[in-house]
């Protein structure tokens, strides 16, 4: 039964993908070519890569918002190492974030685990630790020197085309980096045990104790997973921005929860699929997409925006009033039969 719901909001999800679509095709006909879609996949690649490891607490049944401060502390510390000492290599700087967002993940897992606290608590008081350390000892100052490599690594594509204009344009390495990362999360969670382990321990936490799973240790694996991918995320912000700005990130925590949630992931844990994840991620990059082709005013994006993750919101709790009821009603039957 979950599968099928699963299912049928990835399909609605699609089907509201493909009308918008249209829409802002009719509105501007610039929206549906392949310079503006690419664009489109390139720039929300940060929130893309993020989604992911959201989804991953999300079916954990926790939560984390402290992802944004992960990955501007890891980007921060790789900028600093790699404009300070001009090391002309693209793969250090790569490296440099990931073990950082892992171990602030794994401080994430641990409090989760120890303290009991909900989640959601933990990870706003770490978001606010992380940000704010990093905010006193930086005192705010952006970066912007970076050796040629990096540089140059932004405008690698996986292939060019030419606009009619003789513009270049083609699908940015950053969009690669989050199909890889959607991928490697599919493989995880659909045929690896600890996959299994993470659906069973968001789908009822006591149960998965009983049954002998180790439940630090799969706490402690989404928060470093997430961390991970946050670290990844910081470094493809710095690259797409070529420059880091240690306020540019923190205040996007919304826009990634709502993009899980809208592909059918659950706050209360148990349920979500990549699939899914993507089309959210999709539909939110598509609704500013087409706001900025249609030339609308600055503030109907947050109205846009708030109204969406309303809607994400009000469908997980219905999806999550459906399944208890449901559960009552194969418990009566059992009890009568």
């Amino acid at each position: 039964m979950k599968f099928q719901m699963r299912r049928q909001t990835e399909l609605y999800l699609l089907a509201i993908v493909v009308v918008l679509s249209i829409f802002l095709t009719v509105m501007n006909p610039k929206f549906l070519t392949l310079e503006n879609l690419f664009d489109l996949l390139r720039n929300n690649s940060f929130l893309g890569i993020v989604a992911l490891g959201e989804l991953i607490v999300l079916i954990s049944g926790g939560i984390d918002v402290s992802f944004t401060a992960t990955a501007t502390v890891a980007q921060y510390i790789m900028g600093v190492i790699i404009s300070r000492t001009m090391v002309n290599s693209v793969l250090l700087a790569f490296l440099i974030p990931i073990p950082i967002g892992i171990a602030l993940g794994a401080i994430n897992g641990c409090l989760v685990y120890y303290t009991r606290v909900n989640p959601v608590i933990i990870t706003i008081s770490t978001l606010n630790f992380y940000y704010g350390v990093l905010m006193f000892i930086s005192k705010g100052t952006w970066i912007y020197k970076f050796p040629p490599t990096f540089r140059e690594f932004a405008k690698l594509k996986l292939f060019t085309l030419m606009s009619s204009k003789g513009v270049p344009f083609g699908v940015s390495i950053f969009t690669l980096f989050w199909v890889i990362l959607g991928i490697i999360t599919f493989f995880l969670l659909k045929y690896l045990p600890i996959g299994r382990k993470i659906y069973a321990v968001g789908g009822n936490l006591e149960a998965a104790r009983r049954a002998g799973f180790n439940i630090f240790r799969i706490q402690l694996f989404v928060y470093c997973y997430i961390g991970l991918l946050a670290g990844v995320a910081g470094f493809v912000h710095a690259e797409l921005n070529q420059m880091i700005q240690p306020n540019a990130i923190v205040g996007m925590e919304l826009d990634v929860i709502a993009a899980a949630i809208l592909g059918g992931a659950s706050v209360f844990g148990g349920v979500g699929t990549v699939g899914g994840t993507f089309l959210g991620v999709l539909l939110i990059a598509i609704v500013k997409n087409g706001l900025i082709l249609m030339k609308a005013s600055a503030y109907w994006h947050e109205v846009i925006m708030g109204s969406i993750i309303v809607l994400a919101a009000s469908i997980s709790a219905y999806q999550r009033k459906l399944q208890i009821r449901r559960e009552k009603g194969r418990f009566v039957e059992e009890q009568l039969f």
